[in-house]
């Protein structure tokens, strides 16, 4: 495929996965004025959070073997419709038990976004090919860290936070829009003919059967549940903990963002030179002695914001090569039910970070302790995964498993 043909695919399909990320990142400057706003706690303003990723897991099972059954686009079409109208339900609401069923409500429909625009990169490649797709597809949806605090700490500075879910209801219908006039269908008719609630079923079988293909999975959901705990607890560990204002805690989470962005960029190239297994293990391997070194940072006594924002900038950097490769490597053996292995590996990844989370809001009391434990958490249980994954599986590229 030519490059132009690849950058247009990735720009497309990337801006469809980043609108529910949007609806995330664009108003995490915003927790501690929604807590003030609704009366709540901060443990319950972290579950308008937590029940996000549990609904956005727990919705690709659905979305996954529906777009195998009926095509790409016809998912994405409800998803979105779903997530427009929970958005302005969002922006309207006058309590926090409200708030926390649409966000839920939010999550599902956003739960489209995820994982489909995965299946069509499985769709159209595999290999290093795969690899660098992902690789630019992940950069459109990276833009989302980077710019959405950004807007978001504009847009409640003019209108509050109630703006904010207005603000991702018009980008979930131009959303759309885009993929009416701009994405075509990947899964022909010919190719939907096996595909029924039964063979979705036993498909989910074979993929919980499938150790290799679920280490995997593990090694990536384990590598973002530390982020998820990040998302969780920084704006209070920036903002109340540290005192740095909204626009500020937003240029501080955008420099993790562009560490993640950079280095995922070089997955395909540095996987065609050392291979994508040797490119996993070293990258969550030097993931987690960064981690481990923050954590002990603190467990000393020290408490620095440029110490935590220098180590997890470079901890970032290497986990933006360690999720889009594993998550090639993931679907590259399950093409024919590549909607359904989407959804598996979306929905443990979504788990995963939603259940650690919810752990670590037990202890959340808005310094940084709680926070970095977790976060090393999730890196050191993803170094664990890589090599007990590969200490002895067969390697991808061997021949693909019966699927049904």
């Amino acid at each position: 495929m030519p490059l132009t043909r690849y950058l247009k695919m990735a720009l497309i399909l990337g801006l469809i996965s980043a609108i529910g990320p949007f609806a995330i990142d664009m108003y995490l400057p915003a927790l501690p004025d929604i807590g003030q706003s609704l009366g709540a706690e901060v443990g319950q303003v972290q579950l308008t959070l937590t029940v996000f990723f549990l609904a956005l897991g727990s919705g690709q099972l659905l979305y996954g073997p529906v777009s195998d059954m009926v095509g790409r686009k016809p998912p994405l079409y409800f998803g979105l419709g779903l997530f427009a109208l929970a958005s302005i339900g969002c922006a309207v609401t006058t309590d926090v038990q409200t708030l926390i069923a649409l966000r839920f409500m939010q999550g599902l429909g956003a739960a489209a976004g995820m994982v489909i625009p995965r299946a069509v990169v499985r769709d159209m490649h595999t290999g290093t090919e795969a690899a660098r797709m992902m690789a630019l597809l992940m950069l459109v949806f990276s833009v989302s860290p980077i710019l959405a605090p950004l807007a978001g700490s504009g847009v409640i500075a003019l209108t509050g936070w109630r703006g904010v879910f207005w603000c991702v209801a018009l980008a979930a219908a131009a959303g759309l829009l885009l993929i009416n006039r701009a994405l075509k269908e990947t899964r022909g008719p010919e190719q939907r003919v096996a595909s029924s609630l039964g063979s979705a079923l036993s498909a989910y079988g074979v993929l919980l059967r499938d150790r290799h293909f679920l280490g995997l999975v593990g090694i990536s959901a384990s590598v973002m549940a530390g982020f998820f705990v990040f998302l969780a607890g920084s704006p209070f560990v920036f903002i109340n903990h540290y005192g740095v204002t909204p626009v500020q805690y937003s240029l501080a989470f955008s420099l993790n963002a562009i560490s993640f962005i950079g280095a995922s960029q070089l997955t395909a190239p540095l996987g065609k030179r050392f291979g994508l297994v040797p490119l996993v293990k070293f990258a969550a391997s030097a993931a987690g002695v960064f981690m481990v070194s923050l954590l002990l940072f603190y467990l000393l006594g020290g408490d620095s914001m440029v110490v935590l924002m220098a180590l997890y900038f470079v901890a970032s950097g290497f986990m933006g090569l360690v999720i889009p490769t594993a998550s090639v490597l993931a679907l590259d053996r399950h093409g024919p039910i590549a909607g359904t292995a989407s959804a598996l590996m979306g929905t443990l990844q979504m788990m995963g970070g939603a259940a650690a989370m919810g752990i670590v809001s037990l202890f959340a009391n808005g310094k940084p302790m709680p926070m970095v434990a977790g976060m090393a958490a999730g890196a050191l249980t993803g170094v664990a995964l890589t090599w007990l994954t590969f200490g002895g599986a067969q390697t991808p590229g061997a021949k693909p498993v019966r699927t049904v």
